[in-house]
Parts: C-alpha cells; sequence; structure tokens
C-alpha cells in the first residue's frame, strides 16, 4: 500500500484521549477536529516548572536528494520506547507546501512510521504557516507605508532588509520588491516563533526584530514601526504546538520550521519542551545532516532554550555511504561527538540492500566512533521494527546529556564563529568573504549584535558548499557572499555558494499529482 493508504487504514484515537495520556488539562487544548489539536500557550507556563525528560535529537549523513529516512526513524523510534515502556513524544517540523508541492513530497513519515491524519499534516494543519506570513507581510507592509507617509524614522530605502514571504515556491517573487521574498519556512517571523519559550518571549522578540537601517546606519525595530504587537496578536495561537498521533496512537508535537539549509530546520522549541516535561522522553528531528540540522540545534536552539540533548540517532543508509562514502558518515558523527552527545547510528534498510551491505555501513560507524549501530526495521514493521534500536538509545541517553558543550562561546567575534563552523563542521581549510560580507560583519558587529550565534546557509548536500563536493572534501574554502540580520530570531545568517531562499518549483511539481476525487478524498499526496 501507499503511505497514503496506509494512514488512512489506521484506526485513529480521538485526539482528546492523547491529550488525557500526555497529562493535557481539557482547558488546555483546542480541539480541530476529531484527530487534530493545538495545544494553548498557557500549557507552557504551567509545564514550566517540571523536570525535563531525555531530548533525543534524530539527524543523519549527508543525504541523497530523496533523504535518508530520518522523519520514518524519529517516528519508529517513538513508537519503540512506548513499546519497552518509555513514555515517550515525537517532536516534528510542521512541512512547507513548497517541497509538498515541489519534489520531495510530504514529510508525515512513512509505511508504518507516520504522524496521521496525513492529509492534515501534509496540508497546512491549523494554519501557523499562514499566521506567520502574515505576520511577516503586515511588518513589510508597515514599513512601507512609513515610507510612504514621510519617513519619519529616517529609514534608508536601501538599507530595507525585511522580505515578503509565501508558503509555495515562486521563484518569480525572489526580487520584486524591496527587501525580496523568502520561502515562509525561511522567514524570520518562522525563526521567532519556532525559537520563542512563551508568548512574552514571543512579544520581545518581535519587537527586536529589525526591519532595516536608518540613514546614520542605526537599525529600525518592529518596536520602532509599532507593528510588533499586531505581529504579535496574529501569532499568539500559533505559538502553541499542534497534537496529531502517530499510527501507534502515540503523541505527536508538531511545529515551527523547516528547511535547515536556510534557516533552523529544527521544531520549535515549545514543541520540544512540552514534550520534554509532558514525557519520559521527547524524540526530536534536526534536517539534512548532522552539519546543518544538528549543529544548528545545538549552537543556536540549545543555547538561548536551556534544552539539553541526551543523545544522538544518525540516520545512514547503504545508497547514502555509496554516494558520500564511508568518509561522510565518519565526518557526520565526528561532527555529533564535537557537542559531547553519544550517537547510536540507525540503518535504514532499503530494497535490494544485502546483509552484506548493512553490516559494512555498520562496520564503518562503530569503527567511526558510534556508540552503537542498528538495522532499524521500522518503516515495514513500526515500533516492533525498532525496539533493539530504542533499548539502545535509551541505555546511551541515559550516560548522555553531561558532556553537551557548544562549538563556541558566545563572546567570540562574528567572523570567527563562521571560521569555527566551517573548520571543524564542514572539514574547510578557511573562509572567503565578499567585500559586502565583511562590511556587513563589522557593522553588526559595532551594533552591537556580536555576541549572536551563526546560521549558515549553503548546500545540504555536501558538507561544503558545492553540492558536487562528494565524501569528505577538504581544502576548500567556504565563500561567503551575504551576511543577512535575524535579530528577532536571535541569529546571524552567512550566506555560503548559491542557494535561494524563494526556491521555485522543478519542471514536473509533484502537486501535479494531488486532486480530489469523487468522494471528496485527497489523492496523490506522497
Amino acid at each position: 500500500m501507499s503511505d497514503l493508504e496506509v494512514a488512512r487504514s489506521a484506526t485513529l484515537r480521538p485526539i482528546e484521549e492523547i491529550a488525557a495520556g500526555l497529562g493535557l488539562l481539557p482547558e488546555e487544548v483546542d480541539l480541530r477536529g476529531r484527530h487534530v489539536a493545538k495545544v494553548r500557550p498557557a500549557a507552557l507556563d504551567r509545564m514550566a516548572a517540571r523536570p525535563a525528560g531525555r531530548s533525543i535529537l534524530v539527524t543523519a549523513m549527508t543525504p541523497a536528494p530523496s533523504g535518508e529516512g530520518k522523519t520514518t526513524t524519529a517516528i519508529g523510534l517513538a513508537q519503540a520506547l512506548n513499546r519497552i515502556g518509555v513514555r515517550a513524544a515525537v517532536a516534528l517540523r510542521q512541512p512547507s507546501l513548497g517541497p509538498v508541492f515541489g519534489t520531495r513530497g510530504g514529510a508525515a513519515g512513512g509505511g508504518r512510521c507516520q504522524v496521521v491524519p496525513l492529509e492534515a499534516m501534509n496540508l497546512h494543519l491549523t494554519g501557523d504557516s499562514h499566521a506567520v506570513s502574515l505576520a511577516q507581510n503586515l511588518a513589510a507592509a508597515f514599513l512601507d507605508n512609513h515610507l510612504a507617509r514621510g519617513n519619519a524614522l529616517e529609514i534608508n530605502p536601501a538599507g530595507i532588509e525585511w522580505p515578503r514571504t509565501i508558503d509555495v515556491n515562486d521563484r518569480a517573487l525572489a526580487t520584486t520588491t524591496p527587501g525580496g521574498w523568502v520561502a515562509c519556512a525561511a522567514s524570520e517571523t518562522m525563526g521567532i516563533l519556532s525559537l520563542a519559550r512563551d508568548l512574552p518571549d514571543l512579544r520581545a522578540r518581535l519587537g527586536r526584530a529589525v526591519a532595516g537601517t536608518r540613514t546614520d546606519g542605526s537599525p529600525v525595530t518592529m518596536e520602532d514601526l509599532h507593528v510588533a504587537g499586531p505581529m504579535a496578536a496574529l501569532l499568539r495561537d500559533a505559538l502553541g504546538p499542534n497534537l496529531l498521533q502517530t499510527l501507534e496512537g502515540g503523541p505527536a508535537l508538531v511545529h515551527g520550521t523547516s528547511y535547515a539549509h536556510l534557516a533552523l530546520g529544527s521544531c520549535s522549541v515549545a514543541a520540544d519542551r512540552l514534550g520534554g516535561q509532558l514525557a519520559d522522553a521527547v524524540v526530536t528531528e534536526s534536517g539534512y545532516g548532522a552539519d546543518l540540522g544538528a549543529e544548528k540545534y545545538f549552537d543556536i536552539k540549545c543555547r538561548g532554550s536551556g534544552l539539553v540533548p541526551s543523545a544522538a540517532v544518525l540516520v545512514a543508509t547503504v545508497r547514502g555511504v555509496r554516494t558520500h562514502g564511508p568518509e561522510n558518515l565518519a565526518k557526520q558523527i565526528e561532527n555529533v561527538r564535537l557537542f559531547g552527545v553519544p550517537v547510536i547510528v540507525a540503518v535504514n534498510p532499503f530494497p535490494g540492500n544485502t546483509a552484506a551491505d548493512l553490516e559494512t555501513v555498520i562496520r564503518e560507524a562503530l569503527r567511526a566512533g558510534a556508540r552503537d549501530a542498528l538495522v532499524g526495521h521500522h518503516h515495514a514493521r513500526g515500533g516492533e521494527g525498532a525496539v533493539d534500536l530504542a533499548r539502545a538509545v535509551w541505555s546511551a541517553a541515559g550516560d548522555g546529556g553531561t558532556g553537551f558543550q557548544l562549538l563556541y562561546p558566545d563572546d567570540l567575534p562574528l567572523a570567527e564563529k563562521v571560521e569555527t563552523i566551517a573548520r571543524r563542521v564542514y572539514g574547510a581549510a578557511g573562509v572567503d568573504y565578499s567585500p559586502e560580507a565583511r562590511g556587513r560583519l563589522a557593522e553588526l558587529e559595532q551594533a552591537g549584535f556580536g555576541g549572536l550565534p551563526i546560521c549558515v546557509a549553503k548546500t545540504p548536500y555536501s558538507l561544503s558548499h558545492d553540492p558536487a563536493l562528494a565524501g569528505r572534501p577538504t581544502g576548500f574554502r567556504l565563500p561567503v557572499r551575504a551576511i543577512r540580520l535575524a535579530a528577532g530570531a536571535g541569529y546571524v545568517t552567512a550566506v555560503a555558494g548559491d542557494v535561494r531562499f524563494m526556491p521555485g518549483l522543478p519542471e514536473r511539481p509533484g502537486g501535479e499529482a494531488i486532486d480530489i476525487d469523487a468522494a471528496g478524498e485527497i489523492v496523490g499526496l506522497a
């Protein structure tokens, strides 16, 4: 059966039962139909004083374009942990409609490891992305209106840094207005929503967001434009994580950003904290390879939130090792261990893999320093197929957490932070800045933003900036062509190589197959 057929064959529990099993109160849950709910921000406040359960991050080696199966593994691991008596929740990123209608399809998992209802999960869920788009675009409208009404703040039109956004891929929008357009998942407002701890923190971050600069070079914030309050009103309900369930009836919190090659690439702080406070373990996921999603999870998300990872699961495949070589697997294991986090490698089998192929990946993972490496059969068998993996991960998580460390300190200059990531995580020989990028770094240091962490935007298909460089490239220099400030989200983006913040659709978009049948059911959703 297709994933959609598997999802529709499941008998779902009422979402009230899922919420009650987590310990949520009825007044803390807004029902959005029988099988989807929005957790109210008040629940975050009530749970704030609870001790956190163990946090387990799922990451990967450098992926092939079709991916290595991180979401499926995260769901399967949570299902398996529940089977061995560990109360576990999975926390996932909300799918972006760009990939859903583009080339990658949905992001609800696969096989016997899915978050359901699949249609709701993949098709704008409870509208968080729309609220983000409205808030981002409202700020752009306030900014334009201020310029048209006399420009009392003396904003420099050439210094506008606030783009508009939409949650589909449309290359025609990339440079049509001052500030341009970005995909919703890569917008600063999505970053703010994903990193905010609670409503006061959300409001404060929106106020700090920078729209551009004055003629004297000083920043103009959303507070200065009197738009931070309206943005907060639009995002108030969106701050609460969405509650769904896995195929085996376990809790799934879905919230926050995707696009690890451009932005944070992991689910929200609110979802991770809530899951950890309601369960013994929260299994969370970061996008693409450990050089992108995991590094940002550790250095950006954990830095400001108090989240401490207990263990990491690194997903590998025979196809991935054949494409990038065992040296890539070894480097990505090393990248996680840089942060003092124990690594378990989960080998996802695909049709045609032999026992010898799988054993080779296991052997290479152990040689590279993984604490353990196992083949997972969760795609075909659900949680039952990942019980051994769950036991190994839970054992590692019991020993982990105490050795966690960040890659660089807050007070390291911005340029040296980029250099540290490039050398230690990517294996670069150094960093080359365009004159514009180097000048912008100096401006940000002088303006007081030097203490922020770095979010690198680069290709996900190589450890370097160049997707043609497979394996574990060495000797290359990372070309940083632009620097973008995300003061409200709390990071500085270094743009390396040729990446697009507003991608276009492929020649044959996957969305062409999506339709509704005579009974009103959605078909063709992958």
